[in-house]
């Protein structure tokens, strides 16, 4: 599978970073684990959940958006006019996130399965995302927020707009901030095949594959778990996302549909999130007779 990214940014002065042909600005080396990163097997686990546990915002937030058809649809608009809406959400959102300490936050743009959507309504995607991602990457570099994309392994994505990703993500590799996961042409199904394949391709003996070493052959490894899943428009499925980072997520199901969603529903979903007793299969103390 592609992974999008690689650690390369360039430092912007008063007249804005230099671009190149494809409108993302060019970067220089750099190297580095990324902010807050962690990789599989560690051998922290139990802390982690401990921590994952007490945290009063969640580590990492994915949203699954939904409903920009059915926006639309209700003010009698075609499909591409719910899409166009959405960016101001989009860009809502990654402010609320990273306003409320949200160190990852992920967003799921469009699946393996959304190639089967009329030919047109793929094109105005392909054409609006690449104007999106053109059009805010002065702002995500100024936020010092990096960018990956996750997926991006079919060859009907548009080469520019594939050197698109892999510019802003090269722009932005070493900033500090919030990480953000853009998911396009994501399967979470073909993630874990890939994975496998990868074991398999490294002779790994059957005997010593453990779920911190799978794990470490997903793409981008260093991301840690989802804590809070948020998908909007009152639809309750996991549609292929992320199967393995979401495990053990919390969801939320608000009903507004995705361009309706902003920033007070956001922190509203956070709300629900802390008020939610996150035991990763165990059970309370006093369940087990234990007063303390």
């Amino acid at each position: 599978m592609t992974e999008r990214g690689t650690a390369e940014r360039a430092v912007p002065d008063g007249t804005g970073p230099a671009t190149r042909g494809h409108g993302i600005p060019r970067a220089r080396a750099a190297t580095g684990d990324g902010p807050g990163g962690r990789r599989c097997g560690d051998g922290t686990d139990g802390q982690r959940q401990g921590d994952r546990a007490a945290r009063e915002v969640p580590r990492h937030v994915a949203c699954v958006m939904d409903g920009n058809g059915r926006w639309a649809q209700r003010r009698s608009l075609p499909r591409t006019a719910g899409h166009q809406a959405a960016e101001t959400t989009v860009i809502d959102i990654i402010e609320a996130a990273r306003a409320a300490g949200v160190e990852w936050l992920s967003l799921y743009a469009f699946s393996t399965e959304n190639w089967s959507r009329p030919g047109t309504e793929v094109d105005f995607l392909m054409g609006l995302v690449r104007r999106v991602v053109r059009k805010h990457a002065p702002l995500l570099l100024a936020r010092g927020i990096r960018c990956r994309f996750l997926g991006v392994a079919d060859s009907r994505v548009p080469r520019e707009l594939a050197q698109d990703f892999e510019d802003l993500a090269t722009l932005t590799a070493d900033n500090r901030g919030m990480t953000l996961t853009v998911a396009f042409d994501h399967g979470g199904r073909r993630d874990i095949v890939e994975a496998a394949r990868s074991l398999i391709r490294s002779r790994t003996p059957a005997d010593e594959v453990t779920e911190q070493l799978f794990a470490d052959h997903l793409p981008f490894p260093d991301t840690p778990d989802v804590d809070l899943v948020i998908r909007t428009s009152g639809e309750q499925r996991i549609s292929n996302f992320m199967l393995w980072q979401v495990a053990y997520a919390e969801w939320v199901f608000p009903e507004a549909l995705w361009p309706d969603f902003r920033a007070p529903d956001f922190l509203a979903c956070l709300h629900t999130y802390r008020r939610r007793d996150r035991r990763f299969g165990g059970v309370p103390p006093r369940t087990m007779g234990d007063p303390s």
